[in-house]
C-alpha cells in the first residue's frame, strides 16, 4: 500500500490528491509519501474517541519536504511520546480502527492506513 500525494502541473503537491490542484492545474504524477520522513508540526491526544478507535488516540499534523515543496498530512501517531519538531515516518497498519464498531458494514470500507512513528 502507498500513501499517495499528487503533484500537479504547476509543481504544487497535495495530500490527499484532488482532481484539480490548489491553483487549478491538472494532476501530473503521484508521490508515495511513505518513502519520506516528516516533521511534527503539532500534535494532540484525544481521550473521547469514536467507536472502534483506540483510546487514547494520539494524532499529529506532520510536514513532509518533497523536492522543496511542503506537504502536510494529519494522522494517528504510534505513541504519545512525541514533541513538536520530532522526525516521524509513516508506517502501514492493517486496522486504524476496529471494523466491527460503528454503523458501517466492515466489508464496505478499507480499514488500513498509516500511522506516524518517531524516527
Amino acid at each position: 500500500m502507498t500513501m499517495d500525494a499528487t503533484r500537479y502541473e504547476d509543481g504544487s503537491i497535495s495530500y490527499p490528491g484532488h482532481p484539480r490542484g490548489p491553483g487549478g492545474s491538472n494532476p501530473a504524477e503521484t508521490i508515495d509519501l511513505s518513502e519520506y520522513t516528516a516533521e511534527v508540526v503539532t500534535w494532540t491526544t484525544s481521550t473521547a474517541t469514536p467507536p472502534g478507535v483506540r483510546e487514547p488516540n494520539h494524532l499529529a499534523i506532520v510536514e513532509f519536504d518533497v523536492d522543496g515543496e511542503s506537504v502536510r498530512a494529519i494522522g494517528q501517531l504510534t505513541t504519545g511520546d512525541v514533541e513538536t519538531g520530532d522526525e516521524v515516518q509513516p508506517v502501514h497498519v492493517d486496522e486504524l480502527r476496529e471494523p466491527g464498531a460503528g454503523i458501517r458494514e466492515p466489508e464496505s470500507q478499507d480499514w488500513d492506513g498509516y500511522r506516524f512513528e518517531p524516527v
